[in-house]
């Protein structure tokens, strides 16, 4: 059983940036893809970012999010990261971390617990 832990949430003002992180507890063919999800107040939860391959050879963003999110991975760390720039308060959400080949799809085979990020005007 994969844990994953995520951690850089906060609170910033429009226009910031913050960087989260997600570590799995062990090295596991799940970690081959990973990604983030998030789920604002009242709403589903959405795919955010995937990074496939132990290179990170396949990267998929949602539209709202390319040019100001950026994902990446260090698999020697076991960990996937979301850079996140020009923050939104539609960005305002719990993220989770996956991981699992049908993370695209919205069908990881393990969730973290999430980290509140919060994007005042």
């Amino acid at each position: 059983q994969v844990q994953l832990v995520e951690s850089g949430g906060g609170s910033v003002q429009a226009g910031g940036s913050l960087r989260l992180s997600c570590a799995a507890s062990e090295l596991s063919s799940s970690n081959y893809a990973m990604g983030w999800f998030r789920q604002a107040p009242g709403k589903a939860r959405e795919f955010v970012a995937a990074i496939i391959g132990w290179n990170g050879a396949s990267i998929v963003y949602r539209d709202s999010v390319k040019g100001r999110f950026t994902i990446s991975r260090d698999n020697g760390q076991n960990a996937v990261y979301l850079q996140m720039n020009s923050l939104k308060p539609e960005d305002t959400a719990v993220y989770y971390c996956a991981s699992g080949i049908q993370v695209v799809r919205g069908q990881p085979d393990y969730w973290g617990q999430g980290t509140q990020v919060t994007v005042s005007s």
